[in-house]
């Protein structure tokens, strides 16, 4: 596992053309410090559109792909799905768990743990995204939340099994809103995550946990340095060549 995940969610924006652009003119930009060891121990990693998984893949030794969503069946009478086995040749990582799947699409943890499941068969790194609500922050849920999200997200996988998935902190009022959890806040919840990852795991260990909350270049570098924040999933500043590559440049410095 890499020191620093940068990841892109790019949701539903841009058609194939501009992916290929986009992916094409930022491996351009990364190429240039292809000698510096640094680069080896961060990970560029862009979660496009799934039509786009194809036409992107192998257009750049420095990027990883993944995709936006799987379906937990095999294949079948599931319109719209996207079956592990449509991606995995494109793909390293299935996000899992996003807060839109979560709250626009209504998706359960059951269905949540059966897309971990799924995606851990089919070689796939999980990237599990937990998180509250503004209300339930006002409330003072926050852990009480993520704790249930976790504890169901997880269940029947063994500690083996976790230790291959990365998770991602989202506080949901922070996404889309430009409104971001301070250092210190996002570094108390994930510290949190990490005990409870190691409470049901029944291991001890470090783990990725992304911060996924209007991360953008003026903030970036100050959250990355907190102790357990391991990278950042980033989305409306990952949709902008010039803004993704300045916090993949930011982090550089701190690998």
């Amino acid at each position: 596992m890499k020191d620093l995940i940068i990841a892109a969610n790019w949701k539903m924006n841009k058609t194939v053309p501009q992916s290929i652009s986009f992916i094409s003119d930022l491996d351009i930009r990364i190429s240039q410090w292809k000698l510096n060891p640094k680069l080896n121990k961060l990970e560029i990693l862009i979660f496009p559109p799934a039509i786009s998984l194809y036409p992107m893949n192998g257009r750049s030794e420095f990027i990883s792909l993944g995709c936006q969503n799987i379906y937990f069946e095999e294949s079948g009478a599931y319109t719209g799905e996207i079956a592990v086995d449509m991606i995995r040749e494109y793909s390293k990582y299935a996000l899992i768990g996003h807060s839109e799947r979560r709250e626009v699409f209504s998706e359960t943890d059951e269905e949540i743990n059966k897309k971990i499941k799924t995606s851990l068969s089919a070689g796939l790194t999980p990237l599990l995204c937990v998180g509250e609500t503004l209300d339930e922050r006002e409330a003072g849920n926050t852990f009480t939340k993520i704790n249930a999200q976790l504890k169901n997200d997880l269940s029947g996988l063994s500690s083996e099994e976790i230790e291959k998935i990365v998770f991602a902190y989202e506080p949901v009022w922070a996404i889309g809103t430009g409104k971001t959890a301070t250092p210190e806040q996002a570094q108390e919840v994930h510290e949190f995550i990490t005990n409870e990852i190691n409470k049901i795991s029944g291991k001890e260990n470090k783990r990725m946990i992304l911060y996924g909350g209007s991360v953008k270049p003026e903030n970036s570098k100050e959250l990355l340095t907190k102790k357990d924040i391991n990278g950042a999933l980033i989305g409306g500043a990952s949709l902008n060549v010039d803004s993704f590559f300045a916090i993949i440049e930011k982090s550089l410095e701190l690998v």
